[in-house]
């Protein structure tokens, strides 16, 4: 019985000491990032962002590569639009715009 009563009137010690670790933890972590200091991995050695020549390089071409995609991408809705149109538009407009188009070419 005393043990039941000694754990019930610390519990609530051991929970405040537990949050308050928890939340210096959090704090420090923050104030880490916030002033640019490494953060540490799971053993407590420092991680600092590596930049070499080959992820500078890979950076660049994902670079390029977003850049291509974005253009493709763009291509594309606007060919979308092109085909919704034709397919929502009333013939007799389509073919008289088409019949335009091909008067223009011969002039």
């Amino acid at each position: 019985m005393e043990k039941a009563i000694i754990i019930q009137q610390l519990a609530p010690v051991l929970a405040i000491v537990g949050l308050a670790g928890i939340a210096g933890w959090v704090f420090t972590t923050w104030l880490r990032v916030k002033h640019g200091y490494p953060l540490e991995n799971s053993w407590g050695k420092a991680i600092h962002p590596v930049a070499t020549t080959e992820t500078t390089e890979r950076l660049r071409m994902l670079s390029t590569e977003n850049a291509q995609l974005r253009a493709e991408l763009s291509s594309l809705k606007d060919r979308m639009a092109v085909l919704e149109r034709i397919a929502t538009d009333q013939p007799a407009r389509l073919a008289s715009e088409i019949d335009a188009l091909r008067g223009d070419k011969v002039n």
